[in-house]
């Protein structure tokens, strides 16, 4: 399919038809061919028996073809392809271009037109006025090639999730929850004043002046591209591509949100109060071998000396970070710090002990700082404890063979009926640790990176410490192809 220009075709409409060439090129940039193309050679040499001296034809043509037939990565933009019976296909646009070419010359339509000498112009002016008709053509710039991207904060398409298999269509309450998210991270704002703390205002000030402009940008206008593994994820901006370290983004999203929504806090309520003791003795079991016994007691002691210590703290704590612990050291409300997002209930022994042993509580203002990054820490969006089924199915594996080893022992008919229970409970293990795989990839993408273009500064420490490292750019990417 596509339109040519006829001999009769007067020479003023060429600067128009060439503008117009220039524009449907660039707009249909997958199925354009390269000025040097043999099918512009043969087309212009049917055009050279026609046309008058030093005119140029116009041609607009759509070529549809297998998939099959055409070879894409002959160029790093795509803005040219390689095409199968390439020289057969240019012989029948030849002929048919010369066909059409000869009918139209039966054919001469004349247009006429009155001149009014009160309205006519120079032609000095005339032409001037056609030189600045076309300024606005020649004076827009166009993207160089090696800079050209198909994706960006706007436009986001060049996501992984579009290369991936497609999963079956949730319900609609899934839609629900995602425009409900959206808006919220719409709406979503930190207070307009902060606390009139001293030590408040000069960690915020911290913040300010310890923040890193590059990164501050890069923040600001990139693009979420997917997860690259368990730790990091990848994110476009510009002609860049970066990975960058999720679990250090959100532990300093979240320790700034703490400052600046001090005293200032909604309050997410548990199911059930949550036993200090019992927390603190979770996670120091967790430290040291879970199966080992020694020392008990003296874990058991710290646990009652930090279950003490955060009853007598736990004014400020509800007062300033909306910590609510009761006074039988039963813990029952937790801050929120990012609207619609949960922190993982996994984490809370962690979270409970570090208040008790990592807090400086004799200094207002180390406090509120260690405070605030307990808490960062705590609602970081980290790994879950199950590990992923995609990658660590041996896992998962390795418990069903205990099992069975298990229940060698009694008899046959028991290890059939015992192990069919463990295949059971080994696939409820994979489906919710599949859930909360896919729950974090959803919160990363949806509630992490939204918040962080938002409040994000990021600190200077960040440029240095791996949490953005630069995988390539557009321009290494081009002279790589360049050289194919």
């Amino acid at each position: 399919m596509g339109w040519l220009k006829l001999q009769r075709r007067g020479v003023e409409d060429l600067a128009t038809c060439q503008a117009i060439a220039e524009q449907l090129v660039d707009l249909r940039t997958p199925k354009n061919m390269r000025k040097d193309h043999p099918a512009q050679r043969a087309i212009e040499v049917v055009y050279t028996a026609t046309l008058p001296k030093a005119s140029k034809p116009f041609i607009y043509m759509s070529i549809v073809l297998p998939p099959e037939h055409v070879d894409v990565n002959i160029h790093p933009t795509k803005k040219e392809v390689s095409l199968l019976y390439q020289e057969s296909i240019i012989e029948n646009i030849q002929a048919a271009v010369e066909l059409k070419l000869r009918n139209s010359d039966t054919v001469r339509t004349f247009h006429t037109q009155t001149t009014h000498p009160s309205t006519s112009a120079p032609l000095g002016a005339r032409r001037d006025n056609q030189i600045n008709s076309s300024d606005p053509v020649s004076k827009s710039q166009k993207v160089p090639v090696h800079k050209v991207v198909r994706t960006d904060t706007l436009d986001p398409m060049g996501r992984l999730h579009a290369y991936l298999p497609a999963k079956p269509p949730r319900q609609q309450g899934g839609n629900s929850c995602l425009t409900a998210v959206r808006c919220a991270v719409r709406r979503r704002r930190n207070p307009k004043e902060s606390a009139d703390l001293t030590s408040i205002q000069e960690l915020l000030s911290e913040i300010d002046s310890n923040c890193h402009s590059g990164l501050l940008d890069i923040v600001k206008h990139c693009t979420f591209i997917g997860m690259a593994d368990d730790l990091f994820a990848l994110l476009q901006y510009n002609t860049h591509l970066y990975l960058v370290n999720v679990v250090n983004l959100s532990k300093e999203l979240m320790y700034q949100q703490v400052l600046r929504r001090f005293a200032h806090f909604n309050a997410i309520q548990l199911s059930e109060p949550a036993p200090l003791p019992e927390l603190i003795m979770m996670a120091l079991k967790e430290d040291v071998d879970p199966e080992c016994s020694e020392n008990d007691d003296l874990k058991e002691k710290i646990a009652e000396m930090n279950t003490e210590l955060l009853k007598q703290k736990a004014e400020m704590l509800d007062e300033y970070f909306s910590i609510h612990i009761d006074q039988k050291g039963n813990l029952s409300r937790l801050p929120v710090i990012l609207d619609q997002y949960t922190p993982d209930m996994d984490h809370v022994p962690e979270f409970v002990l570090c208040l008790g042993n990592d807090v400086d509580w004799e200094e207002e203002k180390n406090c509120f700082r260690t405070i605030s990054a307990a808490l960062g820490n705590f609602y970081a969006m980290h790994s879950p404890l199950l590990p992923n089924p995609g990658e660590n199915l041996q896992f998962y594996k390795k418990e069903k063979q205990l099992g069975t080893r298990e229940d060698k022992r009694d008899g046959c008919k028991s290890l059939e009926d015992n192990s069919a229970m463990e295949n059971e409970i080994d696939e409820e293990l994979i489906s919710e640790a599949a859930t909360a795989w896919a729950q974090r990839e959803w919160n990363i993408q949806h509630v992490l990176f939204p918040s962080m273009r938002l409040f994000l500064k990021p600190p200077n420490s960040m440029a240095t410490n791996g949490t953005f490292v630069q995988v390539t750019s557009m321009e290494k990417l081009y002279k790589i192809f360049e050289r194919c």
